[in-house]
């Protein structure tokens, strides 16, 4: 049987933590420095347009948009090569009010030599987002 490469398994433990709402085994997951761009360019989850950085805004952009929130991400493709790891996903997202959210994108990992991740990206945009109301 073929061993799992260390950015797939890093990336596949950071959908667990967030699905089952593991903030700190998510932060766990990161190195001190790490830069969280979902999307890339600005946006509301990145209003700077330059990222989430370092654990403590990481840990505020888990608050504000995570941890609120329920998330299913669907898995489409993953591949590996060096220290990263890129994944066509769809992120399902159901809001406290009720609303829920799609999007379908790009999504990389990478690692530092301790195996901690340094980056996430995600290549998507508010324009590729489907919102759908509760039903009443």
């Amino acid at each position: 049987m073929s061993e799992i490469h260390p950015a797939i398994a890093a990336a596949q433990n950071s959908w667990r933590c967030v699905q089952a709402h593991d903030k700190q085994g998510w932060l766990d997951l990161m190195a001190d420095d790490v830069c969280i761009e979902d999307p890339i360019g600005e946006a509301p989850t990145n209003p700077t347009g330059k990222g989430v950085r370092g654990k403590e805004e990481v840990s505020a952009f888990y608050d504000s948009f995570i941890g609120p929130a329920t998330l299913v991400i669907e898995t489409h493709e993953s591949s590996a090569a060096g220290n990263e790891s890129a994944h066509l996903l769809t992120l399902n997202t159901t809001l406290p009010n009720g609303v829920t959210t799609r999007v379908r994108g790009f999504f990389t990992y990478h690692l530092n030599d301790a195996g901690k991740l340094t980056n996430l990206r995600g290549y998507w945009t508010l324009a590729d987002m489907t919102f759908e109301q509760p039903a009443k």
